[in-house]
């Protein structure tokens, strides 16, 4: 069984939306709308500048003959997105809370080590896909591009703090418009039915293995399986089993249209790529090149107009989902919340390094080959996110009557032999290309280093597989229930004997003041209350200030003061001076030495905090008291 955590936000996934969205509504329809979402933002991945890089490479080279590689990577995106969900909805945890629950600690951090390099290589497909995007649409060069995308950590702030459902809408937005803009490509590029028929009969050689490979690694990527775990917990089902598997039929849906949707539009991109470059003998070895060609070769501007803005909302919507999978990795693993918009800066930074360095030293043309090794690297994590879901999806003991059956469990381990097979095949030829041909005078270095990291993988991957089996199964005696009573956990209560409350003569003094009323009563405790002037006179000249509105603020505090006095509340009043009302309530604690500190939160979030400040939050980080932070009613 999982380890469960408490249930306090931090045994949530994305804690903020957790549970945000009903889904109570007995209509078909409202209720379908309820639950469609979460498919939607991690569709995104399956349609983002890697795909574009991948698709537009194997339309080029090989025509339709890669066509084949798409469905098949969408009928297992779909199959291990199902998993992914219902991992979600049935057992309330994200797949990398369940790694860290299941493995040991040292495997946990290696599992979350790959997926963080995973999360890096899909943001540098966005980085550069966005780069690319401006550099079609407004002749930004790409280095400047790439510096710019740097912003993106402000939009995914600005966003996430309106809700779930507006990231939702937002990103079906932009998928809506990627998809109007190939469909007009594709009707531009009239390509043959029938031709484009055979490309779905299967054919694969040592030529196309890499191009394959870095499709497969592009549609069905690592990290989505992490998100659509967390995704789908932001609605609010219930517990019995009739909820949970309605909501899981509801998801499968959700994901069946979503998929769907990325299947057309990488199937258009790799499509529309065979009918205007393979069929005219042109190699494509840049994203920009393809946008070059398709206003001649179509006989029209519209046509790269949109190909350009199609591929600047794919880099914008990616930049979404991929803040949220950082965020999901990192608190599932290591169980440590860290900001989203610095956790985004974080992931940026690391993926604009290598693609900025590209760019100045390779040129532009650099950027296409980075974009589809970006994408390879993404497979070659796979097989450490699908085996886990497969294992976790299938045992009873977690499932319960969700548990994959025989055939499910069966198509499941199909797909992830699958991926291994390729990772195998690919590793091998990379591998040995690398050791015969272009290694040189380092040939005995890259024998070692290849060989080490081929035996650290397997390694990982076989005890990865097997963990289930490995584990120690207990004795007979040790299975036996023994009811051992347990002496109830004892907590010394708190005594309060003074109460610091800060007022700044605004309404929220008054819920403040109402909640520190009741524990001095409770307490026999004093009321200290403090109030920051922080005026340019008050600034100048301290203590020494004399102003209307200061004189309007004693007399504020003292009313209060007599108030509470009248109530037979001992009463003490302090007044500060300086700049930062924070800063000087933290100096207060250190030097009046409370017991408690009771606050009132003024309801303003999102840009008003950047006009107005978050006092509360600087204050929590330096004082060691505990504190009560009271909402505004």
């Amino acid at each position: 069984m999982f380890r469960q955590s408490s249930t306090d936000s931090r045994g949530y996934s994305l804690p903020e939306v957790h549970e945000s969205i009903s889904t109570s509504d007995p209509r078909f329809w409202q209720r379908l709308f309820a639950f469609a979402g979460p498919a939607y933002l991690v569709s995104v991945g399956y349609m983002d500048p890697g795909n574009w890089a991948t698709d537009l490479e194997g339309g080029a080279r090989f025509g339709y003959r890669l066509l084949w590689v798409l469905v098949l990577s969408n009928l297992m995106a779909l199959l291990l997105q199902t998993l992914s969900s219902r991992l979600g909805v049935v057992a309330r945890r994200d797949l990398a809370q369940a790694c860290r629950e299941e493995y040991p600690r040292a495997v946990s951090y290696i599992l979350w080590i790959l997926c963080e390099l995973a999360i890096v290589a899909c943001d540098l497909a966005e980085v550069l896909g966005a780069a690319i995007g401006l550099n079609l649409l407004f002749h930004l060069p790409m280095l400047i591009g790439v510096l710019v995308t740097a912003a993106d950590t402000l939009l995914v702030l600005w966003f996430t703090r309106m809700g779930i459902r507006v990231i939702e809408a937002f990103v079906l937005v932009l998928i809506a418009t990627i998809a109007g803009c190939f469909a007009f490509e594709i009707f531009l590029a009239r390509p043959d039915a029938h031709e484009v028929l055979t490309g779905i009969i299967p054919r694969l050689n040592s030529q196309s293995l890499y191009v394959a490979v870095a499709i497969f690694g592009a549609t069905v990527m690592p990290h989505n399986l992490y998100l659509h775990s967390a995704l789908v917990q932001t609605r609010r089902i219930g517990e019995t089993e009739a909820e949970k598997r309605t909501a899981c039929r509801y998801n499968l849906l959700d994901s069946a249209v979503a998929l769907n949707g990325a299947l057309f539009v990488n199937a258009a991109i790799l499509v529309m790529s065979a009918a205007v470059f393979f069929k005219r003998n042109i190699v494509v070895t840049e994203i920009q090149q393809a946008h070059q060609l398709l206003s001649p070769l179509l006989g029209t501007t519209a046509a790269s107009v949109l190909f350009g803005a199609a591929l600047l909302c794919s880099g914008q919507s990616s930049t979404l989902t991929g803040t949220m999978a950082g965020q999901i990795v990192m608190e599932g693993f290591l169980h440590f919340r860290m900001q989203p918009w610095l956790r985004r800066a974080v992931t940026r930074c690391l993926a604009i390094v290598p693609a900025a360095l590209t760019i100045y030293i390779a040129g532009d043309t650099g950027t296409y080959s980075l974009i589809i090794l970006s994408q390879v690297i993404l497979n070659m994590q796979l097989p450490f996110a699908v085996i886990p879901l497969v294992h976790f999806t299938g045992d009873r003991k977690r499932m319960g009557p969700f548990a994959n059956g025989f055939w499910l469990q069966l198509g499941a381990w199909a797909c992830a032999t699958f991926i291994v097979i390729l990772n195998v095949w690919l590793a091998w030829d990379e591998m040995r290309g690398w050791i015969s041909g272009s290694s040189g005078a380092y040939r005995p270095l890259v024998i070692v280093a290849c060989t080490a990291l081929a035996l650290g993988c397997t390694a990982l991957l076989i005890l990865v597989t097997c963990w289930p089996w490995l584990r120690r199964v207990p004795a007979v005696s040790e299975r036996v229930a023994v009811a051992v009573a347990q002496e109830a956990p004892v907590w010394s209560s708190r005594v309060y004997s003074s109460i610091l409350v800060p007022i700044d003569h605004s309404s929220a003094d008054h819920e403040a003041l109402g909640n520190a009323l009741a524990l001095a009563r409770m307490h026999d405790a004093r009321i200290i209350l403090l109030h920051v002037e922080e005026g340019v006179t008050s600034r100048m000249f301290g203590s020494l200030s004399s102003t209307a509105e200061i004189s309007e603020g004693q007399d504020y505090l003292a009313n209060i003061a007599n108030s509470l006095h009248d109530q037979g509340i001992t009463v003490e009043t302090v007044v500060r001076h300086g700049n930062s009302p924070a800063r000087e309530i933290a100096t207060a604690v250190q030097e009046l030495q409370p017991d408690l500190l009771v606050m009132a939160s003024h309801g303003h979030r999102g840009f008003k905090d950047l006009i107005f400040g978050t006092t509360i939050n600087s204050v929590r980080h330096h004082v060691k008291i505990p504190m009560l932070i009271v909402n505004r009613s």
